[in-house]
């Protein structure tokens, strides 16, 4: 129950219009539809980018970043750093205006669909629907070898100030560390009777991580059909909506904490559960 205190007797008129006005500002940030950038006035449309041109450092490069900063709509345009890379390269910064104006009715995300649970209720779930411990084998595959994110989600430490999945009492985390070929990693997925296979993918030159990912996603329908376990990727240059194309259960991007994919396991697990065998 929400209680609303009146005002001490002492209160001025100016602090009510304060609050009047904040509320009315509130209100109108949350039906908001169209809203360009922000940078030193409300509006103004201000953005800052930075790139690298195969350019020497010198005037030549200054004026080509501000020609390809205008091709990109950012008019006026300046150079606020630039330094050379090599004798034949040259990094920018630059911040600029742009006219472009965005309608939030058509940003299309992913919403997290199940509650954030802790880790004594994801234990509580996970021994109710399985009656065992759930087994969770992670991998970075193909050739990469950045395990920062796989290990943050599976290792004790965690991320984020939340405990990783080895924390979990109902929980078996296999983690398989880098350079996990498919073959290797559906076997020991098969050997360990995975319920879930976590794979992290970091090197996305030429689209390595959706090819990498869309391998190891068919080579798991092809040994075990409808009996496989969730498959679940992650990375930084992942898009979640690209669940589907990925042949994936869920897709994590940057910033993702072991509790919400703790609590993505349980709800998937009980998804499962109510489907039709």
């Amino acid at each position: 129950m929400t209680t609303t205190r009146p005002a001490p007797a002492d209160a001025s008129a100016s602090d009510t219009a304060a609050t009047d006005t904040a509320a009315t500002n509130t209100a109108a940030t949350d039906t908001k539809r169209y809203v360009r950038p922000y940078g030193d006035t409300s509006g103004d449309g201000m953005v800052q980018t930075s790139f690298t041109l195969p350019v020497p450092h010198g005037p030549r490069a200054e004026g080509a970043a501000l020609l390809l900063a205008a091709k990109m709509g950012m008019e006026p345009a300046m150079v606020v750093h630039s330094h050379a890379i090599g004798p034949d390269f040259t990094f920018f910064v630059v911040y600029g205006s742009v006219r472009h104006i965005i309608d939030l009715t058509e940003v299309e995300v992913v919403e997290r669909e199940y509650p954030l649970l802790p880790p004594s209720e994801v234990n509580t779930v996970i021994k109710r629907a399985l009656r065992r411990k759930m087994v969770v084998v992670g991998a970075c595959i193909g050739t990469d070898a950045h395990t920062v994110g796989i290990d943050a989600i599976l290792n004790i430490k965690g991320f984020a100030g939340e405990k990783g999945l080895e924390y979990y009492r109902e929980l078996r985390v296999v983690n398989l560390g880098a350079q996990v070929s498919v073959p290797d990693l559906v076997k020991r997925a098969r050997a360990e009777k995975a319920d879930a296979v976590l794979v992290s993918q970091v090197v996305t030159q030429r689209d390595a991580h959706i090819l990498n990912t869309q391998e190891m996603s068919a080579a798991f329908r092809e040994a075990m059909g409808g009996r496989r376990p969730l498959l679940i990727a992650g990375g930084p240059r992942f898009d979640p909506r690209m669940a589907g194309d990925l042949g994936v259960d869920r897709v994590f991007s940057r910033g993702t904490t072991p509790g919400e994919v703790a609590s993505y396991l349980v709800h998937a697990i009980n998804q499962r559960k109510e489907q039709p065998a």
